[in-house]
């Protein structure tokens, strides 16, 4: 059997992305090693990490992830964010599908989805 163990999110700056996706998301890090431009979060069932690119692989970095961070409140989350300075690419909108969903930009340019989970999602 093959599960998903953990997903990797290119950034360009350690420092700032250990920042937003600590401090500002609340993530909880597992593993953080600067010599090696790496670090990790527990995110439940799947790890996040962090990957720092540069020169002739700085493109993997400023994309859509495709990543979904669950909230249960995600009017609060976005009230919390905004506060702390966190730009969102699109605010949090009613889906065609019923969900509902904000986008969110990280240090580098990378855009994930907030996404309130409801028990019925």
């Amino acid at each position: 059997m093959i599960t998903v163990g953990y997903v990797n999110v290119f950034v360009t700056d350690l420092a700032s992305a250990l920042e937003f996706y600590e401090r500002k998301l609340g993530l909880e890090p597992v593993r953080v090693d600067g010599e090696h431009g790496y670090a990790s979060f527990d995110g439940g069932p799947i790890t996040l990490g962090l990957a720092v690119v540069d020169g002739a692989h700085a493109a993997l970095a400023g994309r859509h992830t495709g990543i979904g961070l669950a909230v249960s409140d995600l009017e609060a989350e976005h009230k919390r964010l905004v506060e702390l300075g966190v730009e969102f690419e699109s605010p949090p909108a009613r889906q065609p599908w019923g969900g509902f969903m904000a986008v969110v930009k990280d240090p580098s340019g990378n855009r994930l989805y907030l996404d309130e989970v409801s028990a019925a999602h």
